[in-house]
């Protein structure tokens, strides 16, 4: 899978063999501009010829921004700060809710994959 935010990419490592993987993967990423989503690509590694892209899926970054600027010191943990409705903009199977815990923002999704007959990427956004 790899990740392209403006002009940087970072690729996960790959996994042979599972039709279903799974990654547990953390990447660092700097991102400013709410309106430049992440672009996720999930592709099938192949040993012999070019690898072949098995759908792709937008990440809207500016609701998790937008909670980033809120001052939270102070809430309680477990708050629900924001909630993200699927639209055409994120990708989104189902409501995503940006939540206050541990001391910083997270929020759990998962993404429907395009230009593919099906698939979907569950992914978790970190504040640090």
């Amino acid at each position: 899978m790899s990740y392209d935010i403006a002009y940087t990419k970072l690729k996960t490592r790959v996994i042979k063999g599972n039709v279903n993987p799974e990654w547990n993967e953390s990447f660092n990423i700097s991102a400013s501009d709410p309106n430049v989503p992440i672009r996720l690509c999930v592709y099938d590694k192949d040993t012999f010829s070019f690898d072949d892209k098995m759908g792709d899926a937008d990440i809207d970054i500016g609701p998790f921004l937008k909670a980033l600027k809120m001052h939270l010191e102070g809430v309680p943990d477990g708050i629900t700060v924001s909630k993200v409705k699927p639209s055409n903009q994120n990708c989104l199977t189902e409501e995503s809710c940006i939540i206050w815990s541990g001391g910083r923002l997270v929020q759990n999704m998962i993404l429907r994959l395009r230009n593919v007959e099906c698939g979907e990427v569950e992914l978790q956004l970190r504040s640090d």
